[in-house]
């Protein structure tokens, strides 16, 4: 089989497949050179429940359960830290009118039975001290975790090699370039031209900070906050970096603006104030996957069945990497699809790019309970 796409996607399916007997290669140029370079490697199926997604939370969800198994093996396959963390996420406003906008989505996440704690600034101060004196309020997410996705792309690229994989550092510039009884298609915003999807970027500029002289952070958990109508996250790294981000814009280019830059740090600084002290030493921008539902798509294409897609994971990639392997290589293995990959369909967009089929699954039994 071969899989075109060498991030985070690609190279766990191709580790999956090639573990499970089957000859694998993997076609990129550039492995590990798109969105997951960029990627802040937020675990956040809470914190991400967003109004309206209620299907792909149930994918988060299902996702997320399985990374602490999917984490410890990759460990034990490679010897490779990949800097997982389970502290938690905290979610606050820094103003009443951002409280009242996040308390909105909180009763949502509470309604769906998703683990969510509101905390009085008080509480939020005895877990973080560094925040901001006016921070209104905020809610802790237990179960949203991170991972570091530049050591995690080193470990999944050792895992598949070890495997059996055969990485091939060539692009593929249509599918007919591949001799394979199976291919899997997961070149995030290139699978658009390979498949005829409708996959597009979406622009996110992200910053990476210092502590001064190399010590950890002041904060341990991951926070996601409204500062003046800026929603904004910071993950704190081991060894000082935190990671700033980001912006959600429909552009395709990777061009770093002073407007983003000025808008993040403004907002960083409003939170945890600290931060004005940090250095600054990267500021980049990615491009995410996005599909017209914001859902990946994951299966057979409606007129190849031997060309599966595995793309359009937008935000996602990382939380979603090891159910999309799963399913990806159940599906190349067994031939027979999960339920799961039923509302991901490569054909549940018209020709237009638009949703089709009815109101959307909710997969309620896959909600946390």
């Amino acid at each position: 089989m071969a899989v075109v796409g060498a991030g985070p996607i690609g190279l766990a399916i191709a580790w999956r497949c090639a573990a499970r007997g089957l000859r694998v290669v993997v076609h990129d140029p550039a492995p590990g050179s798109g969105a997951s370079a960029v990627a802040a490697g937020m675990l956040s199926p809470v914190a991400e429940a967003y109004f309206g997604e209620r299907q792909l939370t149930a994918l988060l969800l299902a996702s997320a359960a399985r990374w602490p198994a999917f984490a410890a093996e990759l460990t034990e396959a490679t010897g490779v830290e990949i800097g997982y963390r389970t502290e938690g996420t905290l979610m606050v406003g820094l103003t009443g009118d951002d409280l009242a906008e996040a308390r909105r989505l909180w009763a949502y996440q509470q309604g769906l039975g998703l683990p969510v704690t509101p905390l009085r600034p008080s509480e939020l101060r005895d877990r973080e001290p560094a925040l901001a004196p006016r921070v209104r309020g905020g809610a802790l997410a237990p179960t949203d975790h991170q991972v570091d996705p530049r050591l995690l792309l080193p470990a999944l690229r050792t895992a598949a090699r070890r495997a059996g994989a055969v990485l091939v550092p060539q692009p593929v510039r249509q599918l007919s370039d591949v001799d394979a009884h199976v291919t899997v298609v997961a070149a995030g915003c290139g699978a658009a031209a390979l498949t005829g999807l409708p996959v597009r970027p979406v622009k996110g500029q992200i910053l990476r900070l210092r502590a001064p002289d190399g010590v950890a952070p002041g904060f341990r958990h991951v926070i996601r906050g409204y500062a003046d109508g800026e929603h904004v996250y910071l993950v704190p790294r081991a060894g000082g970096e935190v990671v700033l981000g980001a912006t959600v814009e429909e552009r395709s280019d990777t061009t770093v603006t002073a407007g983003a830059v000025q808008r993040l740090l403004r907002a960083g600084v409003d939170l945890l104030p600290e931060l004005a002290e940090y250095d600054l030493v990267e500021a980049v921008a990615g491009l995410r996957p996005g599909t017209p539902d914001n859902a990946p798509i994951l299966g057979p294409l409606p007129d190849r069945p031997d060309v599966l897609a595995a793309t359009g994971h937008h935000r996602h990639g990382i939380v979603l990497t090891p159910i999309t392997a799963d399913l990806i290589a159940d599906l190349v293995l067994g031939g027979v699809p999960d339920p799961l990959l039923t509302p991901l369909r490569a054909d549940r967009f018209d020709p237009a790019g638009a949703a089709v089929g009815g109101p959307e699954p909710t997969m309620e039994g896959h909600l946390w309970n």
